[in-house]
C-alpha cells in the first residue's frame, strides 16, 4: 500500500509528464501564400518556410503555389494560420474593400516590408512594339487571374489611354505561361510585376533566336498615383539584368509586403519576423531580392496596412523607428 507521500509524488509525476506530452504534441502550422513557380514569390516563400520550420520550436511552415497577391489576400481573410506575400496596391484594395475585394474588407496587418516589385512590359523583336501605345490592337497577357500583376496591368493600360476590353486581345496567363505563349507566337507582349531577375523572363531572354524588348512605362506613374494613391515610383531595370536588353528600362515599381490576419497571435507574428531577419544570409542564398529585407526599410509610410503588434514589438527591440 502506497503511503500518502508516495501517492502524491506519483500524481505529481503523472501530471508533469501529462503537461510535457501536451506541450510537445502541440504544433503550429503556418502556410505561406506565394505565387506561381515561374516568379519570385515562390522561391522566397519556400526559403521563409524552411527557416521558420527549422528555427521556431513547434512551427511547421509550408509554401503554397497560388495565383499571386489577390489569391493570397483572400486566403488570409478569416484564416490566421496564413501569411502572404503581396504587392501593396492589392493589399490596400483588400484592406479597404475595394476593386476585387469590393464589399469585403480583409483584416490585414503588415509583418514587414520586403523588396521592390518592378513592372515588366515584355515583348520581343519583330512584334512592332516599342512603346505602350503600340500595344493597341495586339495580343497581350495581363497576368494570371488572382494576381496583383493583373491589378497593376489594368491600371497601367488605363493610364496609357488603352481600353483593356476593347483595344487589346487579352489573355490571363502566369509569367511562365506568358513566356511559353510568346515563344509559340500566341501573344505579342505580356505584363509581369516581380523581382529581379525573374526566372521565366530570364528564360525568354536566353532563348536562341529571340531578342527581348522591355517597354518603358515609368511615365505612367503620376497618373496612376493621382487616381490610386502614392503606391508607385519611377524606377529602372538595368540593361544588364536580362540578356539582349539594349538600354535600361524605365518602369513603374511597387513595394512587396508580408502580411497576416490581424487575429494572428502577437507571439507568432513576433517569431516570424524575428526569424526572417536573423536568417537573411540563408534567404539571400535562395534569392538575391531578399537582400532588401532591411530593418531601415520598415516604415509606416512604406505600407498602406498597419503593422501587426507582434512585429512592432520586434522592431522596438531592435531600435527601429517605424514613423
Amino acid at each position: 500500500m502506497k503511503t500518502p507521500i508516495l501517492r502524491l509524488a506519483l500524481l505529481l509525476c503523472l501530471a508533469l509528464f501529462g503537461l510535457i506530452g501536451v506541450r510537445t504534441a502541440v504544433a503550429e502550422n503556418i502556410s505561406i501564400a506565394t505565387g506561381g513557380t515561374g516568379g519570385v514569390y515562390y522561391p522566397i516563400g519556400g526559403g521563409i518556410a524552411a527557416v521558420l520550420s527549422k528555427k521556431v520550436p513547434g512551427m511547421e511552415a509550408t509554401a503554397e503555389v497560388t495565383g499571386g497577391s489577390v489569391d493570397n489576400l483572400k486566403l488570409i481573410d478569416g484564416d490566421a494560420s496564413y501569411i502572404g506575400l503581396t504587392m501593396s496596391d492589392a493589399a490596400q484594395d483588400a484592406y479597404r474593400g475595394e476593386d476585387k475585394f469590393k464589399g469585403r474588407k480583409v483584416p490585414l496587418r503588415t509583418l514587414m516590408i520586403l523588396y521592390p516589385n518592378r513592372m515588366h512590359v515584355v515583348s520581343v523583336e519583330g512584334k512592332g512594339i516599342n512603346t505602350m501605345a503600340d500595344l493597341k490592337g495586339k495580343r497581350i497577357s495581363t497576368g494570371a487571374p488572382g494576381s496583383a500583376t493583373e491589378v497593376m496591368a489594368f491600371r497601367m493600360l488605363e493610364a496609357a489611354g488603352i481600353d483593356k476590353d476593347k483595344d487589346v486581345k487579352r489573355e490571363r496567363l502566369s509569367v511562365a505561361e506568358s513566356v511559353n505563349a510568346i515563344k509559340d507566337n500566341k501573344i505579342d507582349a505580356f505584363f509581369w510585376v516581380g523581382g529581379l531577375p525573374t526566372a521565366a523572363v530570364t528564360d525568354l531572354a536566353n532563348t536562341p533566336g529571340t531578342t527581348i524588348k522591355m517597354i518603358d512605362n515609368a511615365d505612367l506613374v503620376p497618373a496612376m498615383n493621382k487616381k490610386y494613391g502614392n503606391l508607385y515610383v519611377q524606377d529602372t531595370i538595368a540593361k544588364t539584368v536580362y540578356r539582349g536588353m539594349d538600354k535600361d528600362n524605365r518602369q513603374a515599381t511597387v513595394m512587396n509586403i508580408l502580411v497576416a490576419n490581424e487575429k494572428m497571435s502577437d507571439q507568432t507574428a513576433y517569431d516570424i519576423v524575428k526569424t526572417i531577419f536573423t536568417s537573411r544570409d540563408e534567404l539571400i542564398a535562395v534569392h538575391k531580392d531578399t537582400a532588401d529585407f532591411k530593418l531601415e526599410n520598415q516604415k509606416t509610410a512604406a505600407t498602406p496596412i498597419p503593422f501587426h503588434p507582434g512585429a512592432v514589438k520586434y522592431y522596438k527591440e531592435r531600435g527601429v523607428n517605424l514613423d
